[in-house]
């Protein structure tokens, strides 16, 4: 879990579609975070999802900083999101208001489900230096009618890692040139083995971020 004895600070983020808010995770110490990671939800959830708060303890303990973006459509109060680029918009704003927060600081964008999906169609316009998606959403269950979603997890041009549960019914997507695609126990929650999770991202924050050396 995130680090309860240190609250996280709240960023009111403005966009064109309303006000974001990231839940800012800073490591212990007085040293400044020499990289970060801004993460957004799924579209049912929050920022408050098992594998995220996972991932927020493993990057702060290992010295980075984490930003959890809430998008406006949450903040409001609202459980159904907008379309695609109505995401894209707002998640774009809300990241360059992240980079405000930790300037000259480089970033791994991301999150779960809906929120990788978000990440990866706006990694060349956010500048991420790489993107890490819990979860992604290949194929609507049995919805073969419908498009798969693996032409957003090619549009970064930087290092991609996905982690995927092996039951996942959205289906597990294949590793390419620059996406390294982890398989773990259980399903799209990614809930049933969190360590297996935080492996997975601890293994490869470092091809992607300075992380800072142990001790």
């Amino acid at each position: 879990m995130a680090r309860d004895d240190v609250p996280a600070e709240l960023l009111d983020l403005d966009t064109p579609q309303g006000t974001a808010r990231a839940h800012l995770h800073l490591p212990p110490g007085a040293a400044p975070a020499p990289g970060a990671l801004v993460l957004g939800h799924g579209a049912g959830g929050g920022v408050g999802a098992p594998d995220l708060l996972a991932v927020t303890a493993l990057a702060t303990g290992l010295g980075l900083a984490v930003a959890l973006v809430e998008q406006p459509y949450r903040v409001a109060g609202k459980r159904v999101g907008p379309r695609p680029a109505a995401l894209d918009e707002a998640w774009s704003a809300a990241v360059a208001g992240v980079r405000d927060r930790l300037p000259g600081v480089p970033l791994v964008t991301g999150g779960r489900s809906a929120g990788a999906r978000t990440a990866c169609r706006t990694a060349p316009a956010t500048g991420a230096a790489g993107v890490l998606c819990l979860a992604f959403p290949t194929q609507p269950p049995g919805r073969p009618d419908l498009p798969s979603r693996l032409p957003e997890l090619e549009t970064p041009q930087v290092p991609v890692l996905v982690v995927q549960g092996a039951t996942d019914p959205y289906g597990v997507p294949p590793e390419a040139p620059g996406r390294r695609v982890v398989v773990v126990r259980g399903d799209h929650g990614l809930k049933a083995d969190l360590p297996a999770v935080t492996a997975a991202v601890r293994d490869w924050l470092p091809s992607v971020l300075p992380v800072p050396p142990a001790g």
